[in-house]
């Protein structure tokens, strides 16, 4: 899965309308409303947008003849196997009118060029964990999650010893339950939550 590690500004002038292109990576509905608020122009002529988020989808023409500016702006999105990424195109209209053919170009060119700015990183699906451990290997189990990147949720001590709560990649979960097991000679355990 790829999605943007920031957020990306394309501007051009297209037959004297002005369009202005953001990106955002967003990981919610309400974080794509708040990206929206933040870039929209009240005073241009159209604030249309799309995104795709956690593989669903949703956009908007915003006054523009229907289909000729969300949905292409959402192809494009959708082409490229984005997820969790949002773009919003201002235009400032000048006078001429683009036709269905030039507003479908205009958007889906402007959103095209400024996903190209953009840096795109691989999203992997994670998960959480729990782990535990005698007192002993807590060092060794700390070493072991800051070399697999595993994010601590919550940090406890028990009469038993350790007990974690992580976050990390389900693909690195066999290597980090092989190497925490080998390491400890079995005495640390790993399962899902």
């Amino acid at each position: 899965m790829l999605t943007l590690k920031s957020g990306t500004l394309y501007e051009e002038t297209i037959r004297k309308s002005r369009f202005v292109a953001r990106s955002a990576s967003v990981s919610s509905q309400a974080e794509s409303l708040e990206f929206y608020e933040q870039v929209a122009d009240p005073q241009a002529t159209h604030n249309c947008w799309a995104w795709r988020i956690k593989y669903q989808v949703r956009s908007s023409d915003d006054g523009e003849p229907s289909g000729t500016a969300g949905r292409p702006m959402l192809n494009v999105i959708e082409r490229r196997q984005l997820e969790n990424v949002m773009v919003v195109v201002t235009r400032y209209f000048g006078g001429i009118k683009l036709g269905v053919g030039g507003l479908v170009r205009a958007y889906s060119g402007t959103t095209a060029k400024c996903l190209d700015r953009a840096d795109v990183i691989r999203l992997y699906p994670q998960a959480e964990y729990v782990v535990t451990a005698a007192f002993e290997w807590s060092s060794s189990v700390h070493a072991l999650l800051q070399q697999f990147e595993a994010e601590k949720l919550e940090e406890n001590y028990d009469q038993e010893g350790l007990v974690l709560k992580i976050r990390c990649r389900e693909i690195d979960y066999p290597a980090l339950a092989k190497k925490l097991r080998n390491t400890s000679h079995g005495q640390v355990k790993l399962f899902k939550c």
